[in-house]
């Protein structure tokens, strides 16, 4: 009898030290398609014994997923908002917000499209639906096809803000669950536009336009002469502990940094 209570008191201690070595990350598709998978990958190879479990769904979700106490860190490509905000001290959270890389959404459309720049009022003409036919802004004779983000995402609300004076899209924008379904729907229709996060710029078949002459570039972001530049967050409730401090150490740091501008990201440095 004494020697089965050993073994369950050292299977939950087992238990208990996996529990605390497995790092729940969920939230952005621009920061959990490639930027955070690509951080796991080489924080991993130092630290075995942590696990991880990444969801990326939008900002929305890993701002509730913080302040339900689901994740552990909330990927985020927007600020959390005043009601995320109430909702978080009314659980008793406090959402802490921090910048780990700055990104530039870029507007994408089908390579073959003549069309090289836009102004920012022809943007928000397109993208609120008061322009939609290619003619109208230079380019060939063809009906628009908008592909946008879907309402959880970050970016979604970002481009509102940045981009159409938060005026509402256009009816007939078509939502994407993330920034590489928006680039794979553009490459293949030639009326097509979209935006995406600079990391899913380079895409075969799609191509970027400069907005008021300029390009997203690390330049343009870094100093924001590219208009649609912004921040890129980790939340956690409080100061991060235990694993999840680590994993933000790591990503702020040389590496984590390196990788940031490797996969299509600003550096915060």
């Amino acid at each position: 009898m004494k020697k089965l209570i050993v073994l369950l008191v050292a299977a939950l201690a087992a238990t208990g030290a996996r529990a605390d070595n497995k790092l729940v990350i969920k939230g952005s598709d621009t920061l959990g398609a490639k930027f955070v998978p690509t951080l796991k990958e080489a924080y991993s190879a130092k630290n075995p014994g942590v696990s991880f479990e990444i969801a990326a769904e939008g900002s929305t979700t890993g701002i509730a997923a913080v302040i339900d106490g689901t994740a552990q860190i909330g990927m985020s490509s927007r600020r959390a908002t005043a009601v995320e905000d109430s909702a978080a001290s009314a659980k008793g959270v406090t959402l802490k917000p921090m910048i780990v890389a700055y990104d530039g959404i870029g507007i994408v459309v089908n390579a073959g499209n003549p069309i090289q720049q836009l102004t920012k009022r022809q943007v928000e003409q397109i993208f609120a639906g008061d322009i939609t036919d290619w003619s109208a802004v230079g380019g060939n004779p063809g009906k628009i096809s908008m592909y946008t983000r879907n309402t959880s995402s970050g970016t979604y609300k970002d481009f509102k803000d940045l981009a159409m004076s938060k005026r509402d899209y256009a009816m007939s924008s078509q939502k994407m669950a993330g920034n590489e379904q928006i680039a794979a729907e553009v490459a293949k229709n030639p009326n097509g536009i979209g935006y995406v996060g600079m990391a899913y710029i380079a895409v075969e078949g799609v191509k970027v336009l400069a907005v008021n002459k300029i390009l997203p570039t690390k330049e343009t972001v870094k100093n924001t002469t590219y208009p649609y530049s912004r921040p890129t967050f980790y939340y956690t409730n409080g100061a991060p502990a235990g694993e999840a401090a680590k994993f933000l150490e790591f990503t702020l740091g040389d590496e984590g940094q390196k990788i940031a501008e490797k996969v299509g990201f600003v550096s915060i440095r």
